[in-house]
């Protein structure tokens, strides 16, 4: 476990619900877990399970219906659930920032590259001189690969990739401790993620910034992260380094997650494994373990009793029954005893 002086975000008891017609929705329940300063961290999981509304909850940009109905972010010691408007407004871009899924819908069509970066320096720093704020962005623009001839193009006249790094420079413009990549390479062809992929490693050893990468992208993960976070339905099921939870799975979730990545190396007559089930309506979610209905090692007491996230190994938490002890589950046992 790393020291706690190298701890950037601690999120303690994270709760998201969206309201419906049919009850809350449980995006994110009880979620508990640190980001190291420095590091690349993955988050995956199947889609609807709550990666991109964690992602959002850090930053408080969860709007109606939904809402952080519970729990604490710490970020560098201080408690972002106690922010105001106005010290959010500096916290978003200063100290957090955002890379979206679709950087089209996210720069404005009618500003061009420079007036969305010199914006975002004159926000959070209204002193700074437009040629000064001008002089920052044409030295991060050509570090990141695009040519300061580009600046005074609109967002249409870029290529998928270059729009994307626009958005890395929005993030890095006024030195983020920390950048969320939400489904960042999505809509980039295999080389242009390549590109974005070692670009994001890069500015991680430059900068010294932490990332958090949300993703379904496995392969991605593997790559360039440091540790992954393995979430289900609106719980963190599984943290270890990328090396630890790729080669030795501990949670039965993330094995069968593991499982379901397609091989190269594959047979013509095997089939691609495919995990049993659904995942669960989380209007009403199962009892206990909510991977109990799909788990092939369920116990009895996993439709009971909800477990914790836990260190099942050094550097490993684990949130099922299987590296856990209780009363219940050992006077079970006794039971199935011949």
């Amino acid at each position: 476990m790393a020291d706690q002086k190298n701890v950037l975000v601690e999120i303690r008891n994270l709760c998201v619900n969206y309201e419906t017609r049919l009850g809350a929705v449980s995006a994110v329940d009880d979620v508990s877990f640190d980001i190291y300063r420095g590091e690349i961290i993955g988050l995956v999981g199947e889609s609807g399970c709550g990666k991109s509304t964690f992602g959002k909850a850090l930053m408080r940009m969860i709007t109606p219906p939904g809402e952080i109905v519970n729990g604490h972010i710490f970020f560098d010691g201080e408690d972002v659930m106690t922010f105001s408007e106005e010290r959010l407004r500096d916290f978003r871009g200063r100290q957090i920032s955002m890379i979206f899924q679709d950087p089209m819908t996210s720069l404005n069509p009618v500003q061009r590259v420079d007036q969305h970066l010199v914006e975002a320096i004159k926000v959070h720093e209204p002193k700074t001189a437009t040629e000064q704020a001008m002089e920052r962005i044409r030295e991060l623009i050509e570090r990141l690969g695009i040519q300061k001839r580009r600046l005074t193009d609109y967002p249409h006249h870029l290529s998928g990739g270059m729009r994307q790094r626009v958005m890395v420079g929005l993030g890095l413009v006024l030195n983020a401790s920390l950048i969320i990549a939400d489904e960042a390479t999505t809509s980039l062809d295999v080389i242009v993620e390549a590109n974005l992929v070692d670009q994001l490693r890069e500015i991680r050893d430059e900068f010294g910034i932490t990332i958090l990468l949300i993703t379904h992208n496995i392969a991605l993960v593997a790559e360039i992260a440091d540790r992954v976070a393995v979430m289900y339905a609106g719980r963190i099921s599984e943290i270890g380094s990328v090396e630890n939870v790729f080669h030795e799975p501990l949670h039965p979730y993330t094995r069968g997650l593991m499982k379901s990545v397609p091989s190269i190396r594959i047979d013509d007559e095997e089939e691609l494994y495919k995990m049993p089930g659904e995942p669960p309506n989380l209007t009403h979610p199962p009892k206990g373990c909510r991977f109990h209905p799909r788990c092939p090692d369920v116990m009895p007491i996993c439709g009971r009793i909800e477990p914790t996230l836990e260190e099942a190994a050094p550097g490993r938490l684990v949130h099922c029954w299987l590296f856990q002890d209780h009363p219940e589950k050992e006077a079970e046992a006794v039971k199935v005893q011949p």
